[in-house]
């Protein structure tokens, strides 16, 4: 894949959010992390973006790897441990800008431990929402396997853009089709009739995931109408979970596409007790 071909969308988005705010020092070319505002509140924004350079081949296409891993924790545990002391209502916001392929497949990956830094990403975010900050995650382009748990999964709030190019999914359609022995027009035949199984947004919409779907008129290139909409949406998140008590992802669970969700839940508590 050429440079020109690697999705520009989480730079795009994140230095539109920012107003250009200068990107922090001393994270790889592949994270970027930026203190900005988010309406009136302080707030880091991070995105995983494409790196040809990329020390580990298979992290050069805007996936999240080793260094990636780790790095998205360290954002994150940067706020947490600084904002430690302060109320809940002056602890900084985080915003994960996504747009990322997958994780990064590799023997070197597995042999380094990418489980590991995946999940010390994840657990990052997941402290950084239970310890009170507002995390608010805003998918732009491809959330995709164990990156997307990596990066954003985590947050109180979820919202994406309704846009043909934006899409959710556990592997992609090639991967997918090999694993089910299917062809890729079969398996699009059958993610047609079941909704936890397709790619596009408006289907993972339906399983009561997201917070709120919302469209603009150009997601790679941005103009101030989509920036205004986005940047509203972001502000209303950030004060609905201001204004809910709860940490945990209940919310999630709304959907009649969750009721066994919802029914398994239940039966575990009762056995737990």
């Amino acid at each position: 894949m050429s440079t020109q071909e690697l999705s520009k969308r989480g730079a795009v988005w994140l230095d539109a959010l920012t107003y250009s705010a200068p990107l922090q020092a001393g994270y790889p070319p592949s994270v970027r992390v930026v203190d900005a505002r988010l309406g009136e509140h302080p707030a880091r924004f991070i995105a995983v973006v494409p790196d040809p350079d990329n020390a580990f081949p298979r992290a050069r296409s805007g996936e999240v790897g080793l260094i990636e891993g780790w790095e998205i924790a360290r954002a994150v545990r940067e706020v947490i441990d600084a904002d430690a002391g302060r109320e809940d209502h002056d602890k900084r916001a985080i915003v994960a800008v996504i747009d990322v392929a997958s994780q990064a497949y590799g023997r070197r990956e597995e042999a380094y431990g990418i489980h590991q830094a995946l999940a010390g990403a994840a657990d990052a975010y997941a402290s950084a929402r239970l310890a009170g900050h507002p995390v608010i995650g805003l998918i732009v382009g491809r959330a995709m396997s164990g990156a997307f748990l990596a990066h954003g999964y985590q947050a109180n709030r979820l919202i994406a853009l309704a846009d043909s190019q934006v899409m959710v999914h556990a592997m992609g359609k090639e991967s997918a089709a090999r694993v089910t022995l299917r062809s890729v027009a079969d398996l699009e035949a059958f993610t047609a009739r079941v909704p936890p199984m397709a790619y596009d947004i408006d289907n993972y919409a339906s399983l009561g995931l997201l917070w709120k779907l919302l469209s603009v008129r150009n997601a790679d290139a941005p103009n101030g109408a989509d920036q205004s909409a986005v940047e509203k949406a972001l502000q209303e998140a950030f004060d609905e979970i201001r204004a809910d008590p709860s940490r945990g992802l209940g919310s999630r669970l709304g959907s009649a596409h969750r009721a066994s969700s919802v029914t398994v839940r239940r039966k575990l508590r009762e056995q737990w007790r």
